[in-house]
């Protein structure tokens, strides 16, 4: 195939550009830097965009798919000038990239826009189940989460079979929320976050990678919950990153000092409580690789990694 990687410079961008290559797809890469880009993935084919612009109609034009995962970082203090970067690298984005994708001639369009969303879209839900048939929050991200959706899903219009992958909390040892924590349950200085006790909605990057690619090769259509079919609370997944790095988690972090840091927005949004289970993936036949925490801290950062 020939995919476009939106966002391909990316944690789950680069990982799932690397997998496409591997087994013989050209991979497309947009970044607002090309050349910084095609220094650290020099394998995919890397043209400008600079959203919400439309993106180089050479970059879409005769693509089968299209991956996007564009969008600032939510892990911010979230200041109005924030919320509207947050908004705009999403939504904006996305409308302008479908704006384009319709705007191609029948021959040259991609079948498939495969787009990324998170588990935001539930908003803080506390031991609630929640399947892709749950519906939305009410807080600023779960609003971002329904438009950035919603933006996505006029591609149906033009014809672009759609496929919508709420992401959890992405497991990675260099990045995200488990490359910030490591050092810190390395010095033996970890804890639980508030209570311990909101679910946490977890993915290996592995199984994100894989979800991806299955989403593209079986004519998945509509919504996915990419997250681990085992979610654990906080406190469980605190104990068993201790565990797993054979250190103590003796301090806890109190709400109130993630609100000192961070904004009270922000630490409501870090400890929200999200039971998301992955219903579809698991009924139309998505073997996870990685389903439960501790085999999948293990293989990340325990001493014998498979």
């Amino acid at each position: 195939m020939r995919v476009l990687v939106t966002g391909a410079s990316g944690t789950i961008g680069s990982a799932l550009a690397r997998a496409l290559a591997a087994r013989g797809d050209t991979v497309i890469g947009l970044s607002r830097n090309p050349a910084r880009a095609a220094a650290r993935l020099p394998q995919l084919d890397w043209h400008r965009w600079d959203p919400p612009a439309a993106p180089p109609r050479q970059a879409l034009a005769g693509c089968d798919a299209v991956v996007n995962l564009v969008g600032e970082r939510i892990d911010q203090r979230l200041t109005a000038a924030a919320k509207e970067r947050i908004r705009t690298s999403r939504i904006d984005a996305t409308n302008a990239l479908v704006d384009a994708l319709a705007a191609l001639p029948d021959g040259e369009r991609p079948r498939a826009l495969v787009s990324q969303s998170a588990v935001g879209y539930y908003g803080d839900r506390g031991d609630e189940e929640l399947t892709e048939r749950s519906a939305p929050g009410d807080d600023f991200l779960a609003r971002v989460c329904v438009d950035w959706e919603r933006a996505a899903q006029r591609a149906e219009g033009a014809g672009v079979r759609v496929c919508v992958l709420r992401t959890g909390l992405v497991l990675d040892r260099s990045s995200g929320l488990l490359g910030r924590l490591l050092p810190i349950f390395r010095l033996g200085l970890g804890g639980r976050v508030g209570s311990g006790r909101q679910w946490m909605p977890w993915i290996h990057l592995e199984d994100e990678v894989g979800l991806l690619l299955w989403a593209l090769d079986h004519e998945v259509h509509g919504t996915v919950n990419a997250t681990a079919p085992n979610p654990v609370r906080n406190g469980e997944f605190t104990r068993t990153l201790a565990r797993t790095l054979r250190r103590p988690a003796l301090f806890p972090v109190p709400r109130a000092a993630l609100a000192l840091v961070f904004g009270g927005e922000l630490a409501a949004v870090l400890v929200a409580s999200q039971r998301a289970l992955p219903a579809r993936a698991l009924e139309e036949g998505y073997r996870f690789r990685w389903p439960d925490l501790d085999g999948a801290l293990e293989h990340l950062v325990g001493r014998s990694p498979r």
